[in-house]
């Protein structure tokens, strides 16, 4: 049996008030895409028509799942409740079966279509930060999309810290293409700055590897070299 809390909270406290269970969530502006078209952007199709309605205005969006036997769901569920009442707390819904559950997950699910609809180059990092961090990074990455002109909308596993960031611009605007590099740079300095990594799911690719001694000593990148040479010795692996 499955039982999904859904917290609408309009601060950030609430994400480590909470200690157990499975969390998603999405930041203010993720948010604003799935309750209403975001200012100067009006995309011909919404959130609402990829799953989601009827959302308030919020801060953000907690979803927390939690899974076991009946009485242990049950027991979880209420606790999570507890905890979230409080100052801030704009609206709680609990699922108590599939059609619940889905229906309070079509949030979530509904915001990468809809991103797709409101630029179209997307940079999306999956970075991670302590739990603890988590209301720095969010408040930093407002403060880099402020500065660098560049619209970043943020969701993901609040349980773990692992935050999806995603810079939205549009090449052909001269503007948006040259802050973009900038504020990707800008990203991974903030989340190594709050004691966390590139990745927290992905790995480290073409985008990342440029970035990787500011994450890692000089030392420890050549043990990794090292042990990659011993392997792979023609460098034929990627």
């Amino acid at each position: 049996p499955i039982a999904l809390v859904f917290c609408v909270i309009a601060i950030w406290l609430l994400l480590w008030a909470i200690n157990s269970g499975q969390y998603d969530d999405l930041d203010k502006d993720a948010w604003r895409i799935l309750a209403d078209d975001p200012p100067e952007v009006t995309p011909a199709t919404d959130a609402r028509e990829h799953g989601a309605s009827d959302l308030p205005p919020a801060g953000a969006m907690l979803l927390v799942e939690v899974d076991g036997s009946v009485d242990g769901v049950l027991a979880a569920a209420l606790a999570i409740e507890r905890a979230a009442r409080g100052a801030g707390l704009l609206e709680l819904q609990r699922g108590d079966d599939p059609a619940a559950v889905a229906r309070l997950w079509s949030a979530r699910k509904a915001l990468s279509p809809a991103l797709r609809a409101l630029a179209p180059k997307k940079i999306n990092e999956d970075v991670v930060v302590p739990v603890s961090r988590l209301a720095a990074l969010v408040d930093g990455l407002a403060a880099i999309s402020a500065r660098s002109g560049i619209p970043i909308v943020n969701f993901g596993h609040a349980g773990n810290g692992n935050v999806h960031v995603n810079l939205l611009y549009r090449p052909e605007d001269p503007a948006q293409a040259a802050a973009a590099p900038g504020a990707l740079s800008d990203v991974f300095d903030l989340v190594l700055s709050l004691d966390g990594t590139l990745s927290g799911e992905h790995g480290i690719g073409l985008e990342k590897r440029d970035f990787m001694p500011r994450a890692i000593d000089p030392p420890a990148l050549a043990a990794m070299r090292a042990i990659k040479r011993a392997f792979d010795p023609d460098g034929i692996l990627n």
